[in-house]
């Protein structure tokens, strides 16, 4: 087996969504919920709706708006119960990732609800005549996911409301002090996904990928606490870290397995490398 399957293995490590109960908006299946999470829904009979496919929001709740006030009085009540932690911060929810926005809920309560969560990772390059360098990031020690470990340039969430690359833009300034004038030079170059368990429930993710060439002049700055510093590495020493270490973030580890394929520092025409490709595309 490639080294790098084990990467991609590890972020999809369910099956089947067997012993989950479906969730659907406006009769649309938007996620997937423990058999616990389903029989808690049982006390919001406002909210909640049950029937032979599973747990649906009330038909009463017409709009994105109604159901979002709806979702966010449900997850306060849940997250007091222990089922997440509530982040603060909505996400869009959606039947497909390119679908229409259905209602939005709290980062924090995504994984127990089973809905798609969707993020964009970029890739910071550097080509130099010796070879192709990556700008890496070391996250802060404190963080809650990963900490201490290695990460893209730029990444974050996709907030209820903004697209990608509006996204992009927020992030790469407050991540990593880069100006919306040279962000928004990014290019977009695909996308991975993955269905991981996790305590929580099911991460169902999409990562919107983009590589920015950034000029010799540029170092990118630290501009709040989610990483300690940048670091411009050869493309090869990235390469060997994600083989053959697991200092780096689960799943950035994915998107620079693409970025290993699209540069051909792992053939994409191989055997290994239409394994690779084909495990990137997973998830919804």
């Amino acid at each position: 087996m490639s080294p790098f399957q084990r990467h991609i293995d590890a972020c999809n490590n369910l099956p089947s969504p067997a012993g989950l109960v479906p969730f659907r908006i406006a009769e649309a299946q938007v996620g997937w919920l423990s058999a616990e999470l389903a029989q808690a829904l049982t006390f919001f009979p406002r909210e909640s709706h049950f029937d032979a496919a599973g747990v649906a929001m009330a038909g009463r709740l017409r709009g994105p708006g109604a159901r979002s006030e709806a979702l966010a009085t449900v997850a306060a009540s849940l997250a007091g119960r222990g089922f997440f932690r509530l982040r603060g911060e909505r996400f869009d929810i959606r039947a497909a990732a390119e679908g229409p926005v259905l209602a939005a809920l709290d980062r924090g309560a995504l994984p127990a609800f089973g809905v798609i969560s969707q993020g964009v990772h970029v890739n910071g390059l550097v080509r130099r005549p010796e070879g192709l360098h990556l700008w890496i990031g070391w996250r802060a020690k404190d963080k809650a996911v990963a900490p201490g470990q290695l990460d893209n340039l730029v990444a974050g969430g996709i907030p209820a409301g903004l697209s990608a690359e509006e996204t992009l833009v927020k992030e790469a300034g407050e991540e990593a002090s880069l100006p919306p004038e040279l962000a928004l030079r990014a290019r977009r170059t695909g996308r991975v996904s993955y269905v991981m368990a996790t305590e929580r429930g099911m991460r169902r993710d999409v990562l919107h990928c983009f590589d920015l060439d950034l000029p010799e002049d540029v170092t990118p700055r630290p501009g709040d606490d989610e990483v300690e510093r940048f670091e411009l590495w050869p493309a090869q020493r990235v390469l060997e870290t994600v083989r053959d270490t697991g200092r780096v973030k689960f799943n950035v580890n994915l998107v620079l397995i693409d970025l290993f394929l699209r540069e051909g520092l792992i053939d994409p025409a191989s055997e290994e490398g239409r394994r690779l490709r084909a495990g990137l595309e997973q998830g919804p």
